[in-house]
């Protein structure tokens, strides 16, 4: 067997909740303004057009409490996420069998250097410099569908400082889990280890250095993520 020239960094990986082994994470997938009055704050019409996707590398996951704020920009934005981690793979994969892939699901934050990504949106060009980088996903442990189900409907919240800025429900997603899936996967072959992000509800906002973010899902409980180091210009 060949050996790597370089010295390989660890896979990433989530933990689960109530055991001691990891989720090895292969891929990120998110998807963009799933939620109507998200859409509408973005500027955009929430009629219910095909899904558009994204990525995150996997490195930008992270389980910490604490996240360095990134470079470059000075104007970085909270995004709550249910996320969707998947046990099993394939293509063209129909909605009513999409819950045979899933393992589990989580709370996690999408955070967006909102000033890339507007001079992106602006040049027309791609999101990844504002959607990935190291610390941009932090996600808390997995809850087994064993232990949870397929979370539906309920409360999906974000406080910045105690301060309640995103406050919606599962409910309100355009495009349902099982939906997201079908369609991925008659896009690519979809793998064990990708992960979803599945949108986030309106009152997306900004978060500074030295604040604490507590995100939180119905049923699977919350994270809490606190900004550390200084906001930077980003010279655009």
């Amino acid at each position: 067997m060949a050996r790597y020239v370089i010295e390989v960094a660890d896979r990433p990986a989530l933990p689960v909740h109530g055991q001691d082994g990891l989720f090895p994470v292969h891929r990120v997938f998110c998807v963009g303004r799933n939620y109507a009055e998200h859409a509408r704050e973005m500027g955009h019409d929430p009629d219910r057009e095909p899904p558009f996707f994204f990525g995150k590398d996997a490195a930008a996951l992270t389980g910490a409490s604490e996240v360095a704020y990134p470079p470059a920009t000075a104007d970085l934005h909270h995004e709550i996420e249910l996320v969707v981690a998947l046990k099993a793979g394939g293509r063209n994969i129909a909605a009513a069998r999409a819950r045979e892939l899933i393992y589990g699901y989580a709370v996690g934050i999408d955070l967006t250097r909102r000033d890339l990504q507007a001079v992106a949106k602006k040049l027309a060009r791609p999101w990844y410099l504002a959607k990935s980088f190291i610390g941009a996903a932090p996600v808390g442990p997995i809850h087994p569908v064993e232990a949870v189900g397929h979370p539906r409907e309920g409360a999906i919240r974000l406080e910045v400082d105690s301060e309640v800025r995103q406050d919606g429900d599962l409910a309100q997603m355009i495009w349902g889990v099982e939906e997201m899936i079908q369609i991925l996967s008659e896009h690519d072959l979809l793998l064990p280890g990708d992960l979803i992000m599945t949108g986030t509800p309106a009152g997306v906002g900004p978060v500074r250095p030295r604040q604490r973010m507590t995100g939180s899902i119905a049923g699977l409980g919350a994270i809490e993520v606190t900004m550390t180091g200084e906001a930077t210009a980003t010279g655009g």
